[in-house]
């Protein structure tokens, strides 16, 4: 695992620096900058890493050893956008199989996936609750 619980304040400068690289590359329109940044970034009132729900994590061998994923964690703050999404087209067989192993575990433990980012799971915060039909988040923001 390489993150897990974020405090609000820790969220939020993370949202605000990923909405300055926004910035910096172009993006002025202020709706559209949330957007596009909610898509790597969530904003701290729905954030699951301030809820203690979310994980970020990758795969390793018996020796600790960081498997193909077909990306980085967080690979959108290095400007590899293109591989963040869990169904990123191109990957090598590897990298698709060390996913494909990824999403089979951590389902079968009961997590959803972020779609744009393929290391990020949750359980029982508000999106967790909506893709898994239940009828209430479980944690809120601690």
């Amino acid at each position: 695992m390489t993150e897990g619980h974020r405090s609000s304040t820790e969220q939020a400068r993370w949202f605000d620096l990923h909405q300055d690289r926004l910035r910096r590359s172009g993006v002025d329109d202020p709706a559209e900058l949330r957007r596009q940044a909610s898509a790597f970034v969530s904003p701290v009132e729905v954030a699951p890493n301030c809820a203690g729900a979310a994980l970020d994590l990758a795969l390793v061998d018996a020796d600790g050893v960081e498997l193909d994923m077909g990306g980085a964690v967080n690979g959108h703050r290095s400007g590899d956008e293109k591989s963040c999404p869990l169904d990123a087209p191109g990957l090598s067989a590897q990298a698709r199989h060390n996913r494909d192993l990824l999403v089979r575990a951590m389902r079968a433990a009961g997590f959803v996936d972020y779609p744009t980012e393929w290391w990020h799971w949750s359980y029982g915060d508000r999106y967790w609750a909506l893709v898994a039909k239940a009828d209430h988040a479980i944690h809120g923001p601690a």
